[in-house]
């Protein structure tokens, strides 16, 4: 791989250790990828936020590295393991807290907007159409791929964390136009409409193709929150980090020869392979996190009525701030109904809390059963604040 003279500085060390440990890092990865060259990015996305998932090691490599070094392009982070103002209304120990705030201080000194939200896109940092960026969280790579048609590589937190300082990504995968193209036809003979029907849609194209990139056929019409919600579920359950909607999203493609199908019953085994049979404790809403237009449905749902069962709505701490101005929070927290600003359900502590949780996320079924050992239902957003109303759960098919 070609380095220029700056990136050698960097790598002996004239610019700080933490831009030496990064350029490394990149290096070394370019070299795995048999990238050509370093390339600028104009924006980062960093996972791996919630000391959940870092713990004590990867808290003490965030302070190692914020003790020199500098952000050189825009940096916004994933959700955290809590609300990172109002914790204790989410259950979170004090100790779990302290742990947690140390993790965004060093990324604060490090120059990254504590942004703690999945769907960067919604708050400010909206790559343009063919910009380069370096983004780690599933989903956003996935919408930023496929919606905007930025590109990105699915980063680790490390790389990520590695581009921020350093400004550059190798570049290969899906920084390349050539592999950027559909390697499948899906077409789909189902009514999709909902956002759970295009969570569920996401999986089953995900389970029945993998981390193929399709051309997807036979979507008639598809909003911001549907493409967020489709991107956080394909990109779960096949791997995908980008696809392809005939008439819907930018990108230009060669139509794959492959072809497969998704009918309606493909959908309805997805839905019901997320349907426990389970007494629900616990309902989650916002993974992807929730746009303002979802936060005024939920509100319009829950007004004037009172939830049995502990009820998350999990947003981008802009976005709720945005709601509050509009009366939106006041009426779902009148209902019971708890804000989860700057975490969510898949990255907060939440092992051995509940037993069933209900979504309308395939996203969120999938992390709650793997981390957190719950049991899942899953449907429509009305049905699930419907169960946490009436503190039952019905099947609506």
């Amino acid at each position: 791989m070609k380095i220029t003279k700056e990136e050698q500085d960097i790598l002996d060390g004239k610019h700080g250790s933490a831009a030496k440990k990064s350029m490394e890092i990149l290096k070394a990865l370019g070299e795995i990828y048999s990238a050509e060259k370093l390339i600028p990015v104009s924006s980062v996305q960093v996972a791996g936020v919630s000391y959940h998932n870092l713990g004590d090691a990867g808290l003490e490599y965030l302070e190692e590295l914020a003790k020199d070094g500098k952000i050189r392009v825009r940096t916004t982070l994933n959700p955290a393991g809590m609300d990172l103002k109002d914790w204790k209304k989410l259950g979170i120990s004090d100790e779990f807290a302290k742990k947690q705030l140390k993790v965004i201080t060093a990324f604060e000194k490090l120059g990254i907007e504590p942004t703690a939200t999945c769907t960067p896109y919604l708050i400010g940092n909206k790559p343009k159409f063919a910009d380069h960026i370096a983004w780690s969280e599933s989903s956003a790579v996935c919408y930023a791929n496929s919606v905007l048609g930025a590109k990105t590589n699915r980063e680790g937190g490390p790389s990520a964390l590695a581009s921020a300082i350093t400004g550059k990504t190798p570049m290969y995968g899906m920084h390349l136009d050539k592999e950027r193209q559909a390697q499948i036809t899906v077409n789909i003979n189902a009514e999709i409409k909902t956002l759970d029907d295009f969570s569920a849609l996401g999986c089953a194209i995900g389970k029945k193709i993998q981390n193929k990139i399709p051309y997807i056929t036979g979507i008639k019409e598809a909003d911001t929150d549907q493409l967020k919600i489709f991107s956080a579920s394909i990109a779960t359950y096949g791997g995908t980090a980008l696809f392809h909607i005939e008439s819907i999203t930018p990108n230009k493609t060669l139509i794959p020869e492959e072809k497969t199908e998704i009918t309606q019953k493909d959908i309805d085994n997805a839905k019901k392979s997320l349907n426990d049979n389970c007494e629900i404790d616990f309902v989650a809403i916002g993974c992807p996190h929730a746009s303002i237009d979802e936060l005024k449905q939920i509100s319009k749902m829950l007004e004037g009525k009172h939830v049995k069962i502990t009820t998350w709505i999990s947003t981008a701490r802009k976005t709720m701030e945005q709601a509050e101005k509009q009366g939106i929070t006041k009426i779902i927290e009148n209902s019971g109904a708890v804000m989860a600003p700057d975490t969510c359900m898949a990255v907060a502590p939440l092992k051995d809390r509940f037993r069933c949780m209900a979504t309308n996320s395939a996203k969120a079924c999938f992390y709650a059963r793997g981390s957190n050992n719950f049991k899942t239902r899953f449907g429509s957003t009305e049905q699930c604040l419907e169960a946490a109303i009436t503190g039952t759960w019905k099947e609506h098919w």
